[in-house]
């Protein structure tokens, strides 16, 4: 019988994938394994490797809380992480509510890696009244199955505190210590020239209320070799399927709709896998734009940063990990990245890394769990594994019709068809043998998600095989 001393620690990770999962880029899309914002595999993919040491085997749940698997976790796992960006948000609400609910079932430990309260500049917290009982059953559900709870930064440390929690430490984000302690950003040019590699990311708030679609018309004027790396679900689907459907989709000021230059050009690219993110960002001069997390990918690379801070989230996690930034209110009209290059400092960001670094670790000791950079091999095998991997390239505007393209998408497409067909004559044959009176309505749900599925790329991919062959008569 095997040693309790020497028995595998097996931990739950809530991530939309595990880091060795390679997918293509249909199915990550059609799936949404990041979760609306391929951001969040920067720091899930960061935790699966900080916990994976040789006593311990990390497991990515998904991103989905399905509470009824409460049970099977309970028998099955040891401890239960949760890596976390701004869930104290409105919109989070009802997610916030649902994962209370599984954690509230389960008897294992529940730690939580830098949780964050999203609010204006000014660190108001006014927006976030309503939905603070669901914010303080969260916490005291946690707190009930662990020693603290890990924040991202001063803001979240407060507002937690004021509704009179106590066991609240601020530790960032697990994404900064991808490396461990090791943290090296240095600038190789100078000065940025015309001839720089410039990339520039941010969200759609910041681009239509922000005024950053300004900043990045002028910079795209200015430097031939700009590049705009998306983070969204809806960047990702505008350049492989060019599906404009959403509201956020039809922001025609951002870099991944198929009207803007910057698209027509093959300036833009969306990940779907932060290994590849990282490695393509370490060929650039500078980064800088209001995605925290495209900015620390930057930083993770080596390649210098500035983050244009547009509300407390990523106002609280430049002020901790000493990032230079500027709010995004407070720019000047033709602020120039020559200039934000010029005036970053990252003397605090290095002198500082180690300290975090034993801030986080001694987090993760206080709450039982283990970190691959003191009692394992620091990472190495978890990085060899990855580089055995090939992962797709970061995805590009789609301006072509070779048949290369249009035979993966239209591949895809007539999986997606054939799978649905077939259950939908499961269905059928089901419906079939009932009788009248038990049997239930035909389910709807079919044809929406066929519709879903395959319909929106369906049309993309028709219309522009279309207008391609019309532009070439």
């Amino acid at each position: 019988m095997q040693s309790d001393v020497h028995r595998v620690k097996r931990i739950l990770l809530r991530s939309g994938k595990s880091p060795y999962d390679v997918l293509s880029v249909e199915e990550a899309l059609h799936r949404d394994v990041i979760a609306t914002n391929s951001g969040n595999l920067i720091f899930s993919d960061a935790a699966h490797k900080i916990l994976e040491t040789p006593n311990t085997e990390v497991v990515s749940n998904g991103i989905r809380t399905v509470v009824s698997t409460a049970g099977r976790i309970n028998e099955e796992y040891d401890a239960f992480v949760v890596p976390l960006a701004n869930a104290f948000r409105p919109s989070f609400e009802s997610s916030l509510k649902r994962l209370t609910k599984l954690i509230s079932k389960l008897r294992i430990p529940v730690v939580v890696l830098g949780v964050g309260a999203q609010t204006g500049l000014d660190y108001n917290p006014a927006r976030l009244k309503p939905m603070e009982p669901s914010v303080r059953e969260f916490v005291s559900a946690v707190l009930d199955r662990s020693a603290s709870i890990g924040v991202r930064g001063e803001f979240t440390e407060q507002y937690l505190k004021d509704l009179g929690f106590r066991d609240v430490e601020v530790i960032g984000c697990p994404s900064m210590f991808l490396y461990g302690q090791e943290l090296t950003v240095e600038k190789r040019a100078a000065a940025l020239t015309p001839d720089s590699r410039i990339a520039i990311n941010g969200s759609h708030s910041a681009v239509r209320d922000g005024g950053l679609h300004r900043v990045i018309t002028r910079t795209h004027a200015r430097y031939p070799h700009l590049c705009y790396i998306g983070q969204n679900l809806t960047d990702a689907r505008q350049l492989y399927w060019r599906d404009v459907d959403s509201p956020a989709g039809r922001i025609t000021e951002m870099p991944t709709h198929p009207d803007h230059p910057m698209y027509r050009e093959d300036k833009v690219r969306v990940y779907i896998d932060p290994v590849t993110w990282i490695d393509d960002l370490r060929a650039f001069d500078f980064s800088f734009g209001s995605r925290i997390h495209g900015n620390i990918a930057a930083l993770l690379a080596g390649t210098p940063a500035t983050v244009l801070c547009g509300d407390s989230r990523t106002l609280e996690l430049c002020r901790y990990f000493e990032i230079p930034h500027h709010r995004l209110d407070r720019l000047p009209e033709d602020v120039d990245p020559a200039r934000l290059y010029e005036e970053a400092d990252f003397t605090a960001l290095l002198k500082g890394h180690r300290e975090r670094f034993e801030r986080f670790t001694a987090f993760l000791d206080k709450n039982g769990l283990e970190n691959t950079f003191t009692h394992g091999d620091s990472g190495a095998a978890f990085e060899a594994r990855l580089r055995s991997l090939s992962f797709p390239p970061g995805i590009r505007p789609w301006n072509d019709a070779d048949v290369a393209s249009l035979t993966s998408r239209f591949g895809w497409l007539q999986s997606q068809i054939t799978g649905l067909s077939r259950e939908n004559a499961r269905l059928r044959r089901e419906l079939a043998r009932a009788t009248k009176a038990a049997a239930p309505a035909p389910p709807a749900s079919v044809y929406r998600r066929a519709r879903r599925a395959v319909g929106r790329p369906l049309r993309r991919a028709l219309h522009l095989r279309s207008g391609l062959r019309s532009g070439r008569k």
